[in-house]
């Protein structure tokens, strides 16, 4: 007792001591018990309860090109252009004693790229690809002839092609994706025929979407595209027309165009884009309704010259002869103020109006000339191509 009593104080601290760990284990035990979700194992990544990494593989790509590889097409086009190798042929003084002499033509072949949408042989390609095309020959996989392809309808604006081609057997095809769930970051495959290399691979990912670009076209024009597709899967002449691939195995792209001035950059026209268009297409081209005007917004230094209050309004710049414009007496130098009783603050209200119209819809125009106001009938018609 004695040496009980003299280590007493010491065996009580002990005593508490274990009372203690005792209590914070059992409560640590017991708070993992009720709630599991919010114990330290739960909680690995706190910056982000979210992100829980999972084992990832890449599908296999060569089973992928296996797979979509037969239904790749090689495009070849014959182009017929006037040519001029005398050098008084094109003088109006020379052609005029010698009308009759006939022009000679030249014919000039180019290459592309395409892909099989349905084992009746329609095909998507761009439409700069067969531009001009007098004639269209497809080489498929696996097939000893080229066949003879028809142009079955064709979009500038949207650079889209569908072409037709008939065999006596079902045709190889690629199943159309869904482009607007591809997000940035996701692997493409790219397949075509680069300086006439058929069936070239490329692999990349999505750089970015909805990027918006202008190239000049080989006639002069401007082509616009307003919403590609960026990646850096190598996309080379040649390319033009071939399909972008997920790892699905589904075509969520068309290849169209690269950036001369960088490395790594290409650009896509997203399928959903074709799948809104695909019936019109086949069906012989895009039925876009226009009334044949240029437009300009009003600037400060134009309302003072036309003594208008404020820069309201769209300022017709051209119209174009033989136009519904034109049939309307629409002049240059015209400021459209109203649109069906909508009031026009730029060139782009003016514009989405008329695209959101049909053919052989009637516009009424309320326009501003020489200082008075008078309104104005306009037919919508169809833009020409």
């Amino acid at each position: 007792m004695k040496v009980f009593n003299r280590y007493k104080y010491f065996v009580a601290v002990l005593i508490g001591f274990a009372l203690g760990i005792g209590v914070v284990t059992g409560g640590f035990f017991a708070y993992n018990f009720f709630y599991p979700s919010k114990s330290v194992k739960a909680g690995n990544y706190a910056t982000n309860s979210s992100f829980s990494p999972t084992p990832y593989s890449l599908p296999s790509i060569p089973d992928i090109v296996d797979k979509v590889s037969d239904a790749v097409v090689f495009i070849e086009t014959t182009v017929q252009t006037q040519s001029s190798y005398n050098p008084f042929i094109d003088d109006p003084f020379f052609r005029f004693f010698f009308e009759d002499i006939p022009t000679p033509s030249k014919i000039n072949k180019s290459v592309g790229s395409g892909f099989i949408i349905s084992p009746d042989g329609y095909i998507l390609t761009n439409e700069h690809v067969i531009s001009g095309a007098t004639e269209v020959s497809v080489t498929v996989k696996g097939y000893d002839k080229p066949f003879k392809a028809q142009i079955v309808g064709k979009d500038f604006d949207l650079d889209l092609a569908v072409l037709k081609i008939n065999s006596s057997k079902a045709l190889p095809y690629i199943p159309m994706g869904d482009s607007d769930k591809m997000r940035v970051g996701d692997w493409v495959i790219a397949i075509g025929n680069p300086y006439r290399l058929d069936h070239t691979v490329t692999v990349g990912v999505i750089s970015a979407k909805g990027r918006p670009i202008t190239i000049p076209d080989k006639s002069g024009k401007q082509r616009v595209y307003t919403n590609l597709i960026q990646t850096d899967a190598a996309i080379n002449p040649g390319n033009s027309g071939g399909p972008l691939i997920s790892l699905e195995g589904e075509v969520i792209g068309i290849n169209t165009a690269i950036n001369a001035e960088a490395q790594g950059i290409g650009f896509a026209i997203p399928i959903n884009t074709v799948k809104n268009v695909l019936d019109e297409l086949k069906k012989g081209g895009i039925t876009r309704p226009y009334i044949g005007v240029g437009l300009q917004d009003i600037t400060e230094d134009l309302a003072k010259y036309f003594n208008l209050k404020n820069t309201d309004g769209a300022l017709i710049s051209y119209v174009q002869p033989g136009s519904p414009a034109y049939t309307a007496g629409l002049r240059e130098g015209d400021i459209i103020l109203k649109v069906n009783n909508n009031s026009v603050k730029n060139a782009n209200d003016v514009v989405n109006i008329i695209k959101n119209s049909k053919v052989n819809d009637t516009l009424v125009l309320l326009i501003l000339r020489d200082g008075r106001q008078m309104y104005l009938t306009v037919k919508v018609g169809k833009k020409p191509e």
